[in-house]
């Protein structure tokens, strides 16, 4: 099983940790990632707002590449996924748009390969018995909230799971031994960069979400967007400081789950690294078996 891999900017960045456990995840379970080589920016946020070809042709140069390999390809960031997909489905829609394409990156674009989200890779097409024959570390008694935010199930033409209720991160959850919870707000948008911008309006979108969560007995929230962890993750301190209270809630990528279940290492999975400091839990739920 092999794919190209589109890592996008955020994986080698403030998304360091969705990069490394994805590819160990990857190599653990057998699926083959061929970095595609030279790969530029998708486009992700910015481009569509100033140039309907500028943001087709971003990510479709990058499809080129890896059509010439023959391969599909699979895409961690849900941002980039949501572009990628855009490009491939703007491109079959009209031929004219994809002529335009071709002329814009200076080569033909067929608009063959298919895009993939890494939640798809390890649902639809390893398969869940697989995950669950090489689970060793089950992750017994936690409580997992499945967080998809906006551009994993929108727009639905896009969307990798069902819209309005996907059950893809409960799957994979239960996969690997957790228990999901079913909760109001896995759809939500987190705010994006409005707790820059706009953090009077951001951050009551991320505590909206955090709340949530906790309400519902959560011991952690999964997903599998770099810009929703920063919100969920890192505002967390902000969030408590300006409602003058003590609350967090560990936030981590799916794969990192995964790779826990499968028995590697939480340094070598980035669990490190976040803001909220998940090892607590993870000690006396999981690594303690």
């Amino acid at each position: 099983m092999r794919y190209a891999y589109y890592p996008g900017c955020s994986l080698e960045s403030t998304g360091i940790e969705y990069y490394l456990s994805s590819l160990a995840v990857a190599r653990k379970l057998g699926v083959e990632l061929w970095e595609i080589p030279e790969w530029n920016c998708c486009g992700a946020s910015f481009a569509h707002s100033s140039s309907y070809l500028l943001s087709l042709a971003l990510p479709a140069r990058n499809l080129v590449l890896a059509e010439k390999e023959g391969l599909d390809v699979v895409v961690s960031c849900a941002a980039c996924y949501s572009r990628l997909k855009n490009a491939v489905y703007e491109a079959r829609k009209s031929v004219e748009v994809k002529e335009k394409i071709g002329q814009a990156i200076g080569q033909e674009y067929r608009a063959q390969a298919e895009v993939y989200s890494m939640i798809e890779v390890f649902t639809n097409h390893l398969g869940l018995e697989k995950v669950a024959q090489a689970v060793v570390r089950p992750l017994e008694g936690l409580r997992v909230a499945s967080y998809y935010g906006c551009l994993l199930v929108r727009p639905p033409e896009l969307a990798m799971d069902d819209a309005e209720n996907p059950r893809s991160l409960e799957r994979i959850t239960m996969a690997i031994g957790g228990a999901p919870v079913e909760w109001n707000f896995k759809v939500e948008c987190c705010g994006a960069f409005h707790s820059t911008f706009r953090p009077d309006v951001g951050f009551q979108m991320i505590d909206r979400i955090l709340e949530d969560a906790l309400r519902e007995g959560a011991d952690c929230i999964a997903l599998a967007c770099p810009m929703c962890m920063m919100n969920l993750d890192m505002r967390q301190k902000d969030i408590n400081k300006m409602k003058k209270s003590n609350s967090y809630i560990p936030v981590l990528y799916f794969t990192e789950l995964m790779g826990l279940a499968l028995g590697l290492a939480p340094k070598e999975l980035g669990v490190n690294r976040h803001f909220v400091n998940a090892m607590p839990l993870l000690k006396k739920k999981v690594l303690q078996q």
